[in-house]
Formats: structure tokens, sequence, C-alpha cells
């Protein structure tokens, strides 16, 4: 392979973290080389394409059939639709945000486009074509140097000029990218991970997806509009809200309990820590500075940013769809930087549930979730079954 000049040196030497596995144990084993981006991979030039990211539609409609590209790391930065007219269509090639608060590149293996604050790159050698599972190491690789907690809005890491000249690391054989390895890696850890999603699934109960009755009567009601909603006031519901305390980086004590800041990533948990600090219950809402609401079946802490709303005396299901009716009615922009939100800004808050009786209808919610968790979860359980069947 030619790309094999571009090693600047190969060495034998453990990676990071604990060899657990027989696949930490392969990582540790197989030669590692240093390569520059840019001697690997080009930025693919796209057509300027003239929309704002919030006037497109979050799913297909009409003549908007082709997702396009952002900056944003949910749903691998693919979450607006653009028309294929006019439109670079690009398959099977790595994106990489440009401007954003988490630089994580993503395998394009599906038809898109690129909107803005971000781009793509391709693989820039004709005599080898890079399969998708060598293209999911390469990613990996490429994230070791990108998506660090160093780089933010604040601190961005720059775009293809920048990143082209940073450096990832390889499996190498006889000097030369050892392709044979990452696809073989690849293939292991998807079969691994298949397998501990099977006992996931099965030690949660989650492998029967059949809707009863009762759930789709509920699906029903809900598609057709003939459910009865009101509106209700959070304190009124859950009580005042409180929120954690500020706890700095360098005085975190490593340790077991989740702790849970204001961001997207990890669902908003930075680090696990020993401090001795409040631990909230689980089964209960959290809304960061920026009005992001999200559930916890776990007990966590939380910092100064972090507000939160106590529905533990709810059934599980129940209080999944009361983070989202919250995050619906907070996560609106309002919020950010220069305008936190606040665990007053929680009591204040009025959010649309399912009624009965003028009263929230938690049966009814909790029946929603549990029809809504069995249609994904079937999806997922297909999956793993396919994949079985190899």
């Amino acid at each position: 392979m030619g790309s094999g000049q571009y090693l600047k040196r190969a060495r034998r030497e453990p990676r990071a973290g604990k060899v657990e596995t027989l696949l930490d144990a392969k990582l540790k084993g197989v030669e590692w080389g240093e390569f520059r981006i840019g001697d690997l991979f080009e930025k693919i030039k796209t057509k300027k394409l003239h929309y704002k990211a919030n006037d497109l539609p979050k799913q297909i409609i009409g003549k908007y059939t082709l997702p396009c590209l952002t900056s944003s790391f949910q749903n691998q930065g693919l979450n607006y639709f653009v028309p294929r007219e006019g439109a670079t269509i690009l398959k099977n090639v790595i994106s990489i945000p440009s401007n954003s608060d988490i630089y994580r590149a993503y395998f394009q293996a599906n038809e898109f486009t690129v909107l803005s604050d971000a781009y793509a790159i391709r693989w820039i050698f004709n005599n080898l074509t890079l399969s998708n599972n060598q293209s999911l190491f390469v990613v990996q690789s490429i994230n070791k140097i990108t998506d660090l907690p160093i780089y933010s809005y604040k601190n961005k890491l720059g775009g293809w000029n920048i990143v082209k000249n940073k450096y990832i690391q390889l499996p190498t054989k006889n000097n030369k990218i050892d392709f044979e390895f990452m696809e073989n890696f690849i293939v292991e850890l998807e079969a691994q991970k298949i397998a501990r999603l099977e006992a996931y699934l099965v030690e949660n109960g989650l492998k029967e997806y059949r809707l009863s009755d009762e759930e789709e009567g509920v699906l029903r009601d809900f598609e057709s509009g003939n459910i009865e909603w009101n509106t209700f006031n959070i304190e009124t519901l859950f009580g005042k809200s409180t929120r954690g305390k500020r706890l700095k980086s360098s005085d975190r004590i490593e340790g077991t309990l989740p702790f849970v800041t204001a961001g997207e990533a990890n669902e908003g948990v930075s680090a696990f820590i020993g401090n001795d600090v409040t631990i909230f219950p689980k089964n209960t809402t959290t809304i960061d500075m920026f009005g992001s609401a999200k559930y916890r079946n776990y007990e966590y802490g939380g910092d100064d940013h972090i507000a939160v709303v106590y529905t533990q005396k709810l059934a599980k299901e129940a209080s999944i769809f009361i983070t989202s009716a919250i995050h619906k009615s907070s996560y609106t922009g309002e919020f950010h930087y220069g305008r936190n939100f606040y665990a007053k800004d929680a009591d204040e808050l009025y959010i649309s549930l399912p009624t009965k009786n003028n009263q929230p209808d938690y049966t009814l919610m909790q029946t929603l979730i549990s029809a809504v968790q069995k249609l994904v979860v079937k999806d997922v359980v297909l999956y793993v079954e396919s994949k079985r069947r190899g």
C-alpha cells in the first residue's frame, strides 16, 4: 500500500486504558504508526446551499428528502433535510464539524450533503477503497485528537487547514497501514457489542416487542388526536426544584457517582466522583443551563448548572414522558451562556400533559411510553436477530 511512505514512526506500546478484554490485548500487541491526516484524506468540495437550518424540516417532507450535515453531534450531524436538486450528494465518507462544542467525526455510510459548519473528507488513494469497517476504525483514531474536552465554542479546534496537519495512530504491519487488522478488529468488536446488547435485552425484559391491546389503543388515540391535554405548572405537580453545587474539575475525586453538568455529551455526565456531595434520587429529571432536560434512572450528583425536578414517585415510563414534556417547554433557545436556566425557572415552567378528570393522566403516559419503547426495541431486537443469523 503506497501510504506506507507516510509512516513517521512505528512503536510497540500499550494503548490507553486497562487491558481487560481480548480486543484490548490485540490493541496492545499490534504495532502503531503515526500518520498525518492530510496525507491520507482530502476535503471534498461541495456546492454551497442557501438554506438556514432552522428553516428546514427535521423529517422527510415533499422534495426535502436528502439529509444535510451541520455541526451538531446528534444523529451524526444529520438533523435536517434539503432538496436533492443542486446539492452535492456524498456517501461512504467521513464528516467532521468545523464550528461546534464537540468535534466528533463520523463515518457516513448513507447519502447526505453538507449544509454548514462542517465538512467531509475522503480517502485519497485510488488503489484501495476503505471498507465500512476500516472507515469506522479510522474515525475513532481521528476522534482521539479532535473529540477532546479542551475544544469548544470558546476554544475552537478549527477547520480542515488545522485538522489535516494533525497526526493519528493506526495499526501497521511491515511499516504500512494494517488494513486487515482494522477490518477484523471492527468485525470482532461488533460481535462483542451484539452479544452484550442481546444480554442487556434479556436481562431487562426488553425482548418482548409485541404491543398489548391497551398499548395499541393508546397509540391509536394519540395518533388520531383523541386525547385531552392541559397545561400544568411544574412546581405545583412536583414541588420546588433544586440545583446542585459547583465542584471544580480540579477538586473532583475519582469515584463511582455520576456527576452531571451542562452539555449533551454523555448525557451531561462529565465525571464519576467520590466527593461528599448531595445525591439526587433516580427516576428524576435534570434541566441544564441551556434548558435541556434529561431523564435519570440512576442516583447522581450535579453542579450548579443543573436543576432537578423530583418526579421519582411516578412510574419510570411516566417520568420519561414528563421529561419529554419539560424539554419541549424549556429547550426553546431562550436559555444560553448569557441567560442560564435555573431551578426557579423550572418552578415557573408550564408543560402540556394528557388529562383525565382535569388531572394529569399518568397511567396513559406510562402506557404510551411503554408502547413507544416496544416500537423502538422491536427494531433493535430484529437487528440483533439478523446479525445472529449472519
